[in-house]
């Protein structure tokens, strides 16, 4: 597996995998419906985000997008293909993520977690601290979880 940025010309990629990758958890046809513009990706927004992707050979198997600036961040997205799920891709962006988060000077990164996805990032050292508002679901919450990077 290689590890590498990501280019504008793959967002329409990156946003299949993100609804493919949510769709994992069983959610209907409804609930996807209702995700589907704030998982979808353009050229800017890769441009804009530290965006990048894990490659098994030619195939795409993963990506992970950081925002934001000196001190803090968010873990935007971060989707691994369905049947690649348990074979260590996401801990690799992740790991990767955080490099690069200490890297250009962050202290901390925030993540708006989908509940399925929360016991990954708390074994990856994520802490909860609260809970936010899903942007696409009216009066569902997200578990807000923090990563704390040492200086």
């Amino acid at each position: 597996m290689r590890i590498r940025s990501a280019r504008p010309d793959e967002a329409e990629l990156l946003t299949a995998i993100a609804l493919r990758a949510k769709a994992y958890w069983g959610y209907d046809e409804a609930f996807m419906a209702a995700c589907r513009e704030e998982l979808t990706l353009d050229a800017a927004a890769v441009e804009r985000a530290s965006a990048l992707v894990a490659e098994e050979g030619a195939r795409v198997v993963g990506f992970a997008a950081l925002t934001g600036a000196p001190p803090s961040g968010e873990l935007d997205m971060l989707f691994v293909e369905p049947d690649r799920i348990g074979h260590g891709i996401g801990r690799a962006l992740f790991e990767r993520v955080r490099d690069q988060a200490r890297a250009v000077g962050l202290h901390r990164f925030t993540i708006d977690a989908d509940p399925n996805a929360e016991p990954f990032y708390l074994a990856m050292g994520a802490v909860r601290i609260g809970s936010t508002p899903s942007g696409s679901i009216p009066g569902r919450e997200l578990p807000l979880l923090a990563v704390e990077l040492a200086s």
